[in-house]
């Protein structure tokens, strides 16, 4: 990879689309091995000069001079608690203003860059409240001029709690005669409401400013001593630490480590990211190396360490901890990983270091040293309720709450568009973006862009979810699947909504119903494939197939182990599925006779395998 010049595929760009699309998937999987999405190093270093100017440099400065504190003089103040806490604030009104996490090229934002507050300061885009039939003033689907000043409002509380200084502190003074207070808490309260409000109307926001984990902090900021809120922010990057931990037990972490080396800018060796693939390029599933660096740096990492921080008083024992988890957050920023959350990573490292080293347990820091323990165990237990609940009900609550960052157990989807369907999207959905492929247009030929949203199905294949997908989506459309356009639907949700971190609860039903009541898809005309993160205690997933204009027209579950077994290109064929509740859709009668599905047939069907799947010994 050049510094301007990326590296697609080695394909005739004029007749790949001619070639079955599982050949496709093949190629693009197996190219993705060696290069990663080949994205030009330009991106990379746009990306860094945004952390270190935009975050680093403007949040520190932002936070020491306003605070009274000499800004060049980081000695002074990287152990402040007001620095603390506005660099939480900084970091939240980032990724609420949708220029931190999702940006960019890697986040499928090639033009325009941010889609963030472009999307919702505009009224008429989509909205996607979490509980639309049950919260009451929260119904439908469009944003409105209230929604657009409510989030305005949120935007200029963010900023003032961040701008002004900090006031004095009667818990603060009692542990250190000299500092420079803390933010105000009153300047906190309408943060945390305007953000609980916005939220209830807009999921997507709430989660694009990541409030499963800064809205905790800010409530702690707000009603909480200064002892007891540095302790209770222990407990909640522990928890944060840990669930994504424990989130990483089974099958689906192994494939997120070899796409993800395979995509690191600085790794050049191609020996290197073949080694955690098995076989490269007959087979692409993971090797025990990937296993290896998956389970032992990530998932031992992210569980053992957190828990000694939370109760080491040996100083020694603290400091090592702390490089590590350090550490550790460094490196998934240097593989710039596709939701490129890289203001989160760097984020924790410094709260590692400003919690446990700067406020250690011996000195007066540790669990023991909360007001009440019976405050430390409300915290623990209300800290630890949606992790649990998203890991057991994962129908029920997004990914991030349910802390499964980086597991690879995601809520994922696949689109299928019938020729020329798709041109609806642009015609129809509010937007400041266009469609991915329309973005691409400017830099790349039509047949260029095609192959790059190729690369995307590539990438998703090489996850076990994606083997789900795409089987589902073969045995929907049979051999009519090669005139269908399909696409990575992570990537085409971000132009729709502005943000996605990898989860498809943002792009599940209620967004295919949103879209369709704008577009008006005919039956056939745009299918969906969308599959449930795995429940810790099932060996499982959940689907369901829509048809934008007919709703779920099947459900169901594949198990795991079915999907991890094949290769991304699905050489035997679509993996088994267990129908339990179907509609009899003919797609391509659909196509050309939309009359005859105005009274769909529904069927109840036992949860026994698909008849037209192969069985395991067919397939091994």
């Amino acid at each position: 990879m050049g510094f301007k010049t990326g590296t697609p595929p080695a394909v005739d760009p004029d007749t790949f689309l001619d070639r079955p699309l599982l050949d496709r998937l093949r190629v693009t999987a197996t190219h993705w091995v060696d290069y990663g999405f080949g994205t030009p190093k330009m991106v990379h270093t746009i990306y860094i000069v945004k952390l270190l100017v935009l975050y680093v440099g403007a949040g520190t400065a932002i936070a020491t001079l306003t605070s009274g504190l000499e800004w060049f003089d980081v000695a002074s103040w990287w152990n402040e608690p007001i620095v603390y806490q506005k660099l939480v604030l900084w970091t939240a009104l980032l990724e609420t203003l949708g220029v931190a996490g999702s940006w960019g090229p890697l986040a499928g934002h090639f033009k325009p860059m941010t889609g963030g507050f472009r999307y919702w300061l505009r009224p008429e885009t989509i909205r996607l409240p979490p509980w639309p039939g049950k919260v009451p003033g929260t119904a439908g689907d469009t944003r409105t001029v209230f929604d657009v000043v409510v989030y305005a409002t949120l935007l200029v509380s963010m900023l003032v709690a961040i701008t002004l200084p900090g006031v004095s502190s009667a818990s603060l003074d009692a542990v250190s005669a000299e500092n420079s207070g803390l933010i105000r808490p009153w300047l906190v309260v309408p943060v945390i409401a305007l953000l609980v409000l916005i939220g209830l109307r807009d999921k997507v926001i709430f989660l694009a400013a990541r409030g499963e984990q800064y809205l905790p902090a800010m409530v702690f900021f707000a009603v909480l001593p200064f002892v007891d809120m540095i302790v209770a922010a222990k407990l909640l990057i522990v928890v944060v630490w840990v669930g994504a931990g424990v989130s990483k037990f089974g099958h689906h972490f192994a494939r997120v480590i070899p796409p993800m080396i395979s995509n690191t800018p600085w790794l050049a060796s191609k020996t290197i990211k073949r080694l955690h693939y098995r076989n490269y390029p007959n087979d692409l599933r993971p090797s025990p190396v990937a296993g290896g660096v998956g389970h032992i740096l990530g998932t031992l990492v992210e569980i053992v360490t957190p828990l000694i921080l939370l109760f080491s008083t040996d100083r020694t024992v603290t400091l090592f901890a702390v490089l590590l988890m350090v550490a550790f957050h460094l490196f998934i920023a240097s593989t710039f990983p596709l939701a490129v959350p890289l203001e989160w990573n760097l984020l924790f490292a410094y709260l590692t270091v400003f919690l446990f080293w700067g406020h250690p347990n011996e000195s007066g820091f540790g669990l023991g040293d909360m007001s009440s323990p019976w405050l430390t165990v409300g915290i623990a237990a209300a800290l630890c309720f949606f992790p649990i609940l998203g890991n057991v009900r994962p129908d029920l609550v997004s990914f991030l709450p349910s802390m499964r960052q980086y597991s690879g157990n995601w809520a994922t989807g696949l689109w299928a568009f019938a020729p020329g369907a798709e041109e609806k999207l642009e015609k129809h959905i509010v937007r400041p973006a266009a469609n991915t492929r329309t973005q691409l247009l400017s830099m790349y030929s039509p047949q260029g862009a095609d192959i790059v949203m190729h690369q995307l199905l590539g990438f998703r294949s090489l996850h076990s979810q994606g083997r789900g997908l795409l089987s589902l989506m073969l045995r929907k459309l049979g051999d009519d699947i090669d005139r269908y356009t399909l696409r990575e639907a992570e990537f085409s949700c971000n132009s729709v909504v502005a943000f996605n971190f990898g989860d498809g609860h943002f792009h599940s039903k209620g967004l295919i119903d949103a879209i369709q009541r704008r577009c008006n898809f005919a039956p056939g005309e745009f299918l969906v494939t969308w599959v449930e993160s795995q429940p810790i205690h099932k060996s499982t997933q959940e689907y369901q197939v829509i048809d934008a204009a007919l709703g779920v027209v099947e459900r169901g579950t594949f198990e795991v182990a079915d999907a991890i077994a094949e290769q991304p290109w699905l050489p035997n064929g679509p993996i088994p599925v267990n129908v339990s509740w179907t509609i009899d859709v003919d797609v391509e009668r659909a196509l050309t006779d939309p009359g005859t599905l105005t009274e769909p047939k529904m069927r109840h069907r036992p949860e026994t395998p698909s008849p037209a799947a192969p069985s395991k010994e067919t397939r091994r």
